[in-house]
């Protein structure tokens, strides 16, 4: 069985962060790992609070999985501060055998700050160059570009010109824009690739971004290429929305795939 490992905050309602990495892993028959970076207090929209790890433990967590299994892809999640990210950076600086993934988790769904502000600019001179995908949503984005992202056009601007300055490859996530459809850039290779799914109305859940970017790190873990992988990605954390769990007011995605139509869609066609 392939191995990805997951470098993320702990999300005590299990829809993003770790577990919901934990389970997108599972779900697509790959065997995950965990270096947890901090632990948050939250339900769905509200975050109570949160604590990190030491940057030396988050360290540690990772050099010992690298050593004692073959892991085959990473993504990293929520890592808090400036501190962290640097560690992270130096272990992995030289290890250019695996497949990348950085999720460049700012902000909670719910608005709240989930990153230190002066963290931002290590993140792009240290971590952004060495991955294989960045995969911001469109506030993030916006942060990293310094430009409000309004409408595809300046989705598509972004994403190129993210792409550029870091030198790596960019999913842009859209989920944010106002529309009928999902849509998502994918900037590779020089190249612009959409991938589109109905949008899923009144679905107040989080945790689709860590979804998204975990998905992709299953699918590179398992020697799918870049672009294939995004794909099966989008298909799979559209259904875990559209299958959304519910109780009450709150609302979780579903990482179970539990109908043979559900796994097929994401799966797609047999080659």
């Amino acid at each position: 069985m392939p191995v990805a490992l997951t470098i993320a905050g702990s999300d005590s309602s299990a829809g993003a962060g770790i577990q919901a990495d934990l389970k997108t892993f599972s779900a697509l028959g790959v065997y995950g790992l965990t270096a947890v970076t901090c632990v948050v207090a939250e339900t769905p929209g509200h975050v109570s609070k949160i604590e990190p790890v030491s940057a030396a433990l988050v360290r540690e967590q990772i050099e010992v999985l690298l050593r004692s299994f073959p892991v085959a892809a990473i993504k990293t999640g929520l890592l808090f501060s400036a501190e962290i990210i640097r560690e992270i950076a130096n272990v992995l600086r030289e290890d250019r055998s695996r497949p990348l993934v950085i999720d460049p988790v700012m902000v909670a769904t719910s608005g709240d700050p989930l990153l230190e502000d002066d963290a931002i600019g290590i993140y792009e001179r240290e971590l952004f160059p060495r991955a294989a995908l960045i995969t911001p949503n469109l506030d993030e984005a916006a942060r990293l570009t310094g430009n409000p992202i309004g409408d595809l056009r300046a989705m598509r601007e972004a994403g190129e010109a993210l792409a550029n300055k870091y030198g790596v490859s960019v999913l842009l996530e859209g989920g944010h824009l106002a529309g009928d459809q999902a849509t998502d850039l994918l900037c590779l290779n020089g190249n612009v690739i959409e991938f589109s799914a109905p949008f899923s109305r009144g679905v107040a859940t989080h945790g689709t971004g860590c979804t998204y970017s975990a998905a992709i790190t299953a699918g590179l873990a398992t020697g799918l290429p870049l672009e294939e992988a995004v794909r099966r990605a989008k298909n799979f954390v559209s259904a875990a929305i559209a299958q959304h769990h519910v109780w009450n007011d709150i609302y979780a995605l579903n990482h179970s795939l539990s109908s043979r139509a559900e796994r097929s869609a994401v799966e797609g066609p047999r080659r």
